[in-house]
C-alpha cells in the first residue's frame, strides 16, 4: 500500500500531503511572526534561518513529490464531470501556487548571491541571482502568493470536509487511510 492505485492514494503519497501542508501552515505562521520581530528580539536572525532552511526542504520534498506523482497512477475522483473539473483544476492551481510561493523565497534568500545553508546540514547554491530589484520583487511575489495559497488551501480543505458529510465521498477517507483506499466500495 506504498503506491497509489486507481482506487486510492497510497502511504507515500498520503505523507507527502500532510507533511506538506503541515510544513506550509507552519511556514506561513512563522513568515507572518518573523515579520513583525524588532532587530534586538532574540529570533530577529533565527527565525528567518529556520524559515529558510524549512522552506528548501520543503521545496526538495516538493519536487519529490511531483515525480513521484508523475510515476504514479492517479486515483479515479470522485463527484459528477464539473466537480472533477474542478477539483483538477484546483490541484493544478495549488501545486503552482506552492512553487511560486517557494521559488520567490528561494529568490528573496539568494538576491545577494549567497547560497542558503540548510540547518548546517547542506547548502542550497544561489543559481540566479543580482536580477534588479530581486529581493524586493520576490518578496512581493512571495507574501501575497502565500496568502492567496493559504486561502485556497482552508477551500481546499473546506471543499474535501462538504464532500465527506454531505455527499459522502470517500475522496477524505482515502487521503487519511491507505488501507480504506484501496477497498473497493
Amino acid at each position: 500500500m506504498w503506491r497509489n492505485t486507481q482506487s486510492g492514494w497510497g502511504v507515500v503519497s498520503i505523507l507527502f500531503h500532510w507533511l506538506s501542508a503541515l510544513t506550509i501552515v507552519g511556514l506561513f505562521i512563522l513568515g507572518w511572526w518573523m515579520t513583525d520581530l524588532g532587530y534586538y528580539d532574540a529570533w530577529y536572525n533565527q527565525a528567518p534561518w529556520v524559515h529558510r532552511s524549512i522552506g528548501i526542504l520543503l521545496m526538495l520534498a516538493t519536487f519529490a513529490r511531483l515525480g513521484w506523482r508523475l510515476i504514479q497512477p492517479t486515483p479515479h475522483a470522485e463527484g459528477n464531470r464539473l466537480e472533477r473539473l474542478a477539483a483538477h483544476a484546483g490541484h493544478i492551481v495549488l501545486y503552482a501556487l506552492l512553487l511560486l510561493v517557494l521559488i520567490s523565497g528561494y529568490l528573496i534568500s539568494t538576491a545577494n548571491g549567497r547560497g542558503i545553508s540548510v540547518f548546517g546540514w547542506f547548502e542550497m547554491p544561489a543559481l540566479l541571482h543580482g536580477l534588479p530589484n530581486q529581493a524586493r520583487v520576490a518578496g512581493d511575489v512571495h507574501w501575497y502568493s502565500a496568502i492567496v495559497l493559504m486561502v485556497l488551501a482552508a477551500g481546499h480543505g473546506g471543499v474535501a470536509f462538504i464532500h465527506h458529510w454531505r455527499y459522502r465521498h470517500n475522496t477524505l477517507r482515502r487521503m487519511v487511510n491507505p488501507k480504506h483506499s484501496h477497498k473497493r466500495h
